[in-house]
C-alpha cells in the first residue's frame, strides 16, 4: 500500500511507503498509477546517470584524443571540419583554465 498526493489536477504529486501529513489517499502497489510513477521515477534516474556518464566520457575521450594527436599517432586535420573545430574550442577552453591537470583525481586507480 502507498500513500499518495494529488494535484489539483488529480495528478500524483507525491508518493510515499510510509504514512505522511500530506498524504490524501493510499493506493495498492499494483495500481496502475503506482507502476507508472516508478517507471517514471526509474527512467528519469537512469537518464541522469546517462547524462552524467556522457559528460564524463566526453572527458575521457578529449584527453584520448589530445595523448593520441601528441604521439603523432593522428593529427587534428585527419578528423572532419566540425570535429576539429569543436576540439580548438574545448582546448583553448581548457588552457584558458589551466590544461589538463586536475582532470582526474589522483586517488583514481586502474583503467579506463
Amino acid at each position: 500500500m502507498f500513500y499518495v498526493q494529488r494535484d489539483a489536477q488529480g495528478q500524483l504529486v507525491r508518493v510515499e511507503a510510509a504514512a505522511y501529513a500530506e498524504a490524501t489517499e493510499t493506493l495498492p502497489a499494483d495500481h496502475h498509477e503506482i507502476q507508472a510513477w516508478y517507471a517514471n521515477e526509474v527512467m528519469e534516474t537512469s537518464l541522469k546517470q546517462l547524462k552524467q556518464s556522457d559528460l564524463e566520457m566526453i572527458r575521457v575521450l578529449d584527453d584520448l584524443i589530445q595523448v593520441l594527436t601528441s604521439k603523432g599517432v593522428i593529427r587534428v586535420t585527419d578528423l572532419p571540419p566540425a570535429a576539429q573545430a569543436k576540439l580548438m574550442d574545448r582546448t583553448q577552453a581548457r588552457e584558458a583554465l589551466g590544461g589538463l591537470s586536475h582532470l582526474i583525481d589522483d586517488e583514481e586507480t586502474g583503467l579506463i
